[in-house]
Order: structure tokens, then C-alpha cells, then sequence
């Protein structure tokens, strides 16, 4: 909102130094310290407000170190995180922007989820929260929409250079070229690394080369589901959440400013995105959001965040992704959270199938997700945090590396 009233007086009434506004790094820079401002300042105050709302957490005593301790610490703090980031977002960002809008509405819709799942646990007492089904169905149902504006609205769009042979490519910018309608994503570590989703179908006949939105949707609605479920599998220890998407969060805000940014993605010879740069406005209000509240999460923890900001995180982070076409660096990117999605399925799984063939379930590791593994392997709860960090700050690094790495 305070981007368009200095716009407004520096085009109308030419006041000195409002102009300032029009740079998307200025306004960055205020998006971050504003989060981390909120985050200090209403963390306190919403926490005791909990506590006198005796929101506090329910601890099964599952053997792991330190865990009686966190009885009763205060969850639902994600609602710090929201109000961290909608708030320097609004302020900031240009709301007319598609992709902005995208990402209001994805941090709204799980928030208010995780909301619901957090309110049943500790409010009314029923330890299951949101029935697994109605927590997915909300999921899919932000897939849906994100996937249907992504492919359909003539706002998301790429450029398209025009090449000596009459070709288009979305690398080599010469100085002829188009912002087109195209659904196109990177391939890390290949030279020539757009893939055309509608190439995928191009042999498979006319229908579904003009329809392969039914083929695309359901991937997005896949990635959202799988990485919001990662980052809440994730949120087991004091830090470990916050702090990694802070990490994903900041490599996501490079992705947006260089893809958003012309001359940067000529240079690094990569696809542009036209109004993708807006994007950092709200990553580094994301990153200052989950920094700012690490303040009050970090071991021993003040408040968790409960599925109020797991869940909006995890979806933050694929929406983003979609929307700066890096979606196939997920796995990379978002890499501890993959493994820690992979390791309670492994343990499902390999428990179920030893119960059915030798009459009694094994498990591969001691507990699932893995940091309680770790746990009961007698690891400190920081350490474990601390060691998590250091793996995603290597993988953020080497999702980094992809672009000139290829």
C-alpha cells in the first residue's frame, strides 16, 4: 500500500526522495526489517496471550530427551509468522502484481489450516486436530487454484528471444523478443535446460497436446501437498523448521530477483520471468519473518509454531518455486525436508511389510521423522538443529551453483 501513496507523490506532486520506492531492493530491504520488527515486538505479547489461553503443546512421552520439558510451551506461534510476513507484504509489494497475489493467498489459505488443525488439538482437546482427509482436501484445493492461474492467466508469462534461425529460446536474449504464454520449467545441470510441460504430450495427440493442463495442475497440487507436508514432518525440534525455510527462503529470494531482473538473466543466461522480481519483496519478508521468529523458537523453545506455520511454510516455499520455474530443484533446495518425508514413509512401509511376513514389525530407524532418530541415538537437541542447518545451507548452495552449473 505505501508503494503506491509514494508513487503517487513522486509521479503527481514530485516530493524528493519518494522516488526511492520504485526500487524493488529498497523496498526489499524494508519488507525484512519491518518482519523482523513485528516478529520482536507482537512475539512476546502473542505468547501471553497463549499462555493465558493455556495454548499449550500436549507431549506424548515418546523416550526422547527433553521432551517433558516442552509440556505446555505455547503453540500456534506460526500466527507470528503470518503477521510477519502479510504485513511488510502489503506495505511493500505491489498488490496488482499476479504473483503477489499467489502468495497472499497461499500463506492465507494453509495458515488458516494449520489454524484449524492447531485450534482442535489444544483448545478442544482432541489430540487428532483436522481429520487427515480435510487437511488434504484444503491442500489439493490450493493446488488447484495455483496450478489453474499459473497455466491459464495471461499475467504468467515468460520471454521469449528471437533466435538468427527463427526459433524461439528463452535464453539467448537478442534484441528481438516477446513475453509469451508458455509453460516452461528449468532442468538443473543441462545445458539446455527448459523443458516445454506441453512437449511432454506433443506425440500423445491433439487433445492432449491443447489440454495438458489436467497433466500440469496435478503436478502442482503434488508439489504443494508434498512439500507443506515436509516442512510440518519437519517442525520436531526447537529451531529446525524455522531456520532451514529461513535458508530455502533465501535462496528463493536470489531465484526471484534474478529471474525478475533482465539484465541478470541475460547475463546469466537463464529464463526471465517479466514482474517475477517482485517476488523478493515477500521472500524477504518471509526470511525476516522466520529469522525474527527463531528469537523465540530457538532451544529452549518459547512457543512452536505449530501447523499454523508449518503447513504456510512448506507451501510458501513451493508456490515460490512453481511461480520462478525451479520446481525440479526441489529435491535439492528442499532437501532436509525430503529426507525427513522419506524416512517416517520408509519406516511405514518396511514396518508394515516386516509385521505381514515375519509376524512382528521391524523399523529401520529408531524413530521417525530422522531427528528423532538422531534423538534417541543420544544427540542434544541443538546439535541435531544446528547440524540440519549446515546441510541445508550445502544444498541451498548447490541449487545455487545450477545456474551456471550446467
Amino acid at each position: 500500500m505505501l508503494y503506491y501513496l509514494f508513487n503517487y507523490l513522486y509521479k503527481v506532486h514530485h516530493v524528493p526522495g519518494t522516488g526511492v520506492f520504485q526500487y524493488t531492493t529498497f523496498r526489499a530491504a524494508l519488507a525484512v526489517v519491518t518482519s523482523l520488527i513485528i516478529a520482536q515486538f507482537f512475539g512476546k505479547p502473542l505468547i501471553r496471550v497463549l499462555q493465558r489461553a493455556q495454548i499449550g503443546e500436549t507431549v506424548r512421552d515418546l523416550g526422547l530427551q527433553g521432551q517433558l520439558e516442552k509440556k505446555g510451551t505455547p503453540t500456534m506461534g506460526g500466527l507470528i509468522i503470518l503477521l510477519a510476513i502479510l504485513v511488510p507484504t502489503l506495505l511493500f509489494a505491489k498488490l496488482d502484481n499476479i504473483y503477489i497475489v499467489l502468495m497472499l493467498l497461499s500463506t492465507v489459505w494453509l495458515g488458516l489450516i494449520g489454524f484449524v488443525d492447531d485450534y482442535i488439538k489444544v483448545v478442544k482437546k482432541d489430540k487428532e486436530g483436522l481429520a487427515g482427509r480435510f487437511k488434504i482436501l484444503g491442500q489439493v484445493g490450493l493446488g488447484l487454484t495455483v496450478g489453474w492461474v499459473l497455466f491459464f492467466s495471461n499475467e504468467v508469462t515468460v520471454r521469449q528471444y528471437l533466435l538468427p534461425n527463427g526459433q524461439l529460446s528463452a535464453v539467448d536474449a537478442s534484441g528481438v523478443y516477446q513475453d509469451v504464454k508458455l509453460m516452461i520449467t528449468t532442468v538443473p545441470f543441462l545445458k539446455n535446460n527448459e523443458l516445454n510441460y506441453g512437449d511432454l504430450f506433443a506425440t500423445a495427440g491433439d487433445f492432449f497436446n491443447e489440454y495438458y493442463a489436467f497433466f500440469y495442475i496435478p503436478i502442482v497440487i503434488l508439489i504443494i501437498t508434498a512439500v507443506s507436508n515436509g516442512a510440518n514432518l519437519t517442525d520436531g525440534l526447537d529451531g529446525l523448521a524455522a531456520g532451514t525455510s529461513a535458508i530455502i527462503g533465501t535462496t528463493l529470494a536470489v531465484f526471484c530477483f534474478v529471474s525478475g531482473n533482465a539484465l541478470l538473466a541475460d547475463y546469466l543466461d537463464i529464463m526471465f520471468i517479466p514482474n517475477a522480481g517482485e517476488l523478493v519483496i515477500f521472500c524477504t519478508a518471509f526470511v525476516g519473518a522466520c529469522v525474527g521468529f527463531l528469537w523465540y523458537n530457538s532451544f529452549p523453545a518459547q512457543v512452536f509454531m505449530g501447523d499454523t506455520g508449518s503447513l504456510a511454510i512448506g507451501g510458501i516455499i513451493a508456490v515460490l518455486a512453481l511461480i520462478v520455474r525451479k520446481e525440479l530443484l526441489i529435491p535439492v533446495l528442499c532437501g532436509v525436508f525430503l529426507v525427513e518425508s522419506l524416512s517416517v514413509m520408509l519406516q511405514v512401509s518396511y514396518f508394515k511389510y516386516t509385521r505381514k511376513k515375519y509376524g512382528e514389525g521391524k523399523r529401520l530407524l529408531r524413530m521417525s521423522p530422522l531427528h528423532h532418530h538422531y534423538q534417541k541415538l543420544g544427540y542434544h537437541e541443538s546439535k541435531i538443529v544446528s547440524r540440519f542447518w549446515i546441510v541445508a545451507i550445502m544444498l541451498a548452495v548447490l541449487t545455487l551453483v545450477t545456474l551456471k552449473l550446467r
